[in-house]
């Protein structure tokens, strides 16, 4: 996680304040029905580097863009802070579709409350745009007519970083994961696509979440197990947590290559390179890629001052674009009036921005991105001080993510 004081300057910027939520409201040039989005995010917990004020500040840039081709139509944004509760999560969304006019709803670090946020989206026929959450079970048995996954989900993240690794020679895994949805996703993927890269898994443990800050007896199995590499299937602050202590305990200078499939900038600006160096993560977008991410990535900078943005923050930004660009190719009443059929629409159209480029969304409700395989450079590889990592390798979407037949989404015909 990145130090608090990133969030500060955000606040010192005047951008939020500690209201549960506050709203963005851009004007219109002339009379027309408005959209609202809510975002529902963490601001102050373990993942509030990870999303929090990066994915506001990233659908502030999408509502800012959309407006450049539809001024007519104005865009309002309210957003609120969970506390990773996700029954209160839901009642704050219940509140915002039955009060307060919300459209669709963004973000979701957290995959259960992602999941049960997609019914009740289909109860109240609004849109759910899922830009953190990364279970590939909201496209499996938790599909649904209502909500989208922008997030790379746990198959993606897995398969592209996996194989390159048994290839490698990385044939034997241990896994360290959170109890928690996101991380028994996140290992029954990873563990699938080791063995059918002919590689073995030879260890699993999970830990408490929230509470756990000693990873030593874990650490330790890993290291009695024999394995060549350390899964650590966690984020945000215990991903800090463990990386270092597995240098503590000398797994990496031993020979141990370690993975994390859900390491992101905040972690490895947290870490410093010296410790960061070497580790090998996957995800659809990088900041430095190109032109189009390293433009993005200066306009967010002036929002949230001291990082770089990560794939939540693409995520978020390319949801929200997409969507207010449907909302606006079918009318807005009626994308306000009927959430399947908005969903129908996204669906329907190619998704293009200049993060992710030309893509598409597929019936079960899975955006396809292209993955690329990262690996934390070493201090004296840096020239800049967010010059964190190298693009090793990138997958074709088709490539990466799970075979649609294969999931068991109910909205794909047999």
């Amino acid at each position: 996680m990145m130090p608090i004081h990133s969030r500060r300057a955000f606040l010192a910027a005047g951008v939020a304040t500690g209201m549960l939520a506050a709203p963005f409201i851009r004007s219109a040039r002339a009379a027309s029905p408005g959209l609202k989005l809510g975002c529902l995010t963490d601001l102050n917990g373990p993942y509030a580097d990870l999303t929090g004020q990066g994915s506001i500040g990233s659908i502030k840039l999408a509502i800012e863009d959309f407006g450049k081709l539809h001024p007519e139509i104005p865009v309002e944004l309210t957003y609120a802070d969970f506390s990773l509760k996700p029954d209160t999560g839901l009642s704050i969304m219940r509140g915002w579709l039955d009060n307060d006019g919300v459209d669709a709803v963004l973000d979701f670090p957290m995959s259960a409350l992602a999941l049960a946020a997609g019914r009740v989206l289909e109860e109240k026929n609004k849109v759910g745009l899922i830009t953190s959450a990364a279970t590939s079970e909201l496209t499996r048995g938790g599909c649904g007519p209502n909500h989208i996954q922008f997030a790379s989900d746990t198959y993606a993240l897995a398969a592209s970083l996996v194989k390159t690794i048994v290839q490698q020679g990385g044939d034997s895994w241990f896994f360290i994961l959170p109890n928690y949805e996101l991380g028994k996703s996140m290992v029954s993927d990873a563990s699938r696509a080791v063995v059918e890269a002919g590689g073995k898994v030879v260890g699993t443990v999970a830990y408490a979440f929230p509470g756990t800050t000693d990873f030593s007896s874990y650490l330790l199995q890993a290291q009695n197990s024999g394995a060549k590499v350390l899964c650590l299937a966690n984020a945000g602050d215990e991903t800090i947590t463990s990386v270092k202590q597995a240098a503590e305990f000398g797994l990496l200078s031993g020979g141990m290559k370690l993975a994390i499939p859900f390491m992101a900038e905040p972690a490895i600006k947290a870490l410093g390179l010296k410790a960061a160096q070497g580790i090998y993560f996957s995800a659809p977008f990088y900041w430095d890629k190109n032109a189009g991410t390293r433009g993005f990535s200066d306009r967010l900078v002036k929002l949230v001052p001291n990082q770089r943005p990560n794939k939540n923050f693409a995520n978020a930004y390319s949801g929200a674009l997409h969507y207010l660009k449907a909302a606006a190719a079918m009318g807005v009443e009626k994308a306000k009036a009927d959430g399947r059929a908005a969903v129908l629409q996204m669906k329907a159209m190619p998704t293009h921005d200049a993060l992710f480029g030309v893509g598409n969304i597929r019936l079960d409700g899975q955006a396809m991105r292209d993955m690329l395989l990262l690996k934390v450079k070493s201090p004296e590889q840096s020239h800049d001080p967010f010059d964190y990592c190298s693009i090793e390798l990138q997958i074709g979407a088709q490539q990466a993510a799970r075979p649609l037949a294969e999931g068991g989404c109910k909205l794909v015909k047999a």
